[in-house]
């Protein structure tokens, strides 16, 4: 019999991984108005509203005032340690005119057409830094 799995612990290695957001029950409840709000851009009307306001649209909405600057500044790494899911702020950058590629591109600090080659010659390398706290 196997001894149970302390599941904090567990979990807790996921933040560990460099450049990599693990998206986890509790970023999920952490993110949960903000991905609702990012998903009310599905409606017209609702993406009208928010390009016509943006500041009065995030204040109907139940975010903490660091997701709503994430939001306005649409710094989407912010977003994601926030809580947000990369699917639900798509609704964003597509609200902007963003394709999903110019958006993760700007995640990466590199040119959407960098990201693109990159990503078709197989992603990033698996070597180099694989843990946070070794890099010390």
């Amino acid at each position: 019999m196997t001894e149970p799995r302390d599941i904090h612990a567990y979990l807790a290695q996921f933040d560990d991984i460099p450049g990599t957001r693990v998206y986890t029950a509790k970023r999920a409840r952490a993110g949960y108005h903000m991905n609702q709000f990012a998903m009310s851009l599905m409606k017209a009307e609702n993406r009208d509203r928010f390009k016509a306001d943006e500041r009065a649209y995030l204040d109907e909405w139940k975010l903490t005032d660091e997701q709503k600057q994430a939001i306005l500044d649409r710094d989407y790494n912010r977003c994601l340690d926030l809580g947000g899911n990369i699917y639900f702020l798509a609704k964003v950058f597509s609200t902007d005119g963003q394709s999903f590629l110019q958006a993760v591109g700007t995640m990466t600090g590199m040119s959407p057409e960098d990201y693109q080659a990159m990503m078709i010659a197989g992603g990033r390398s698996p070597d180099g830094v694989r843990s946070i706290k070794d890099r010390t």
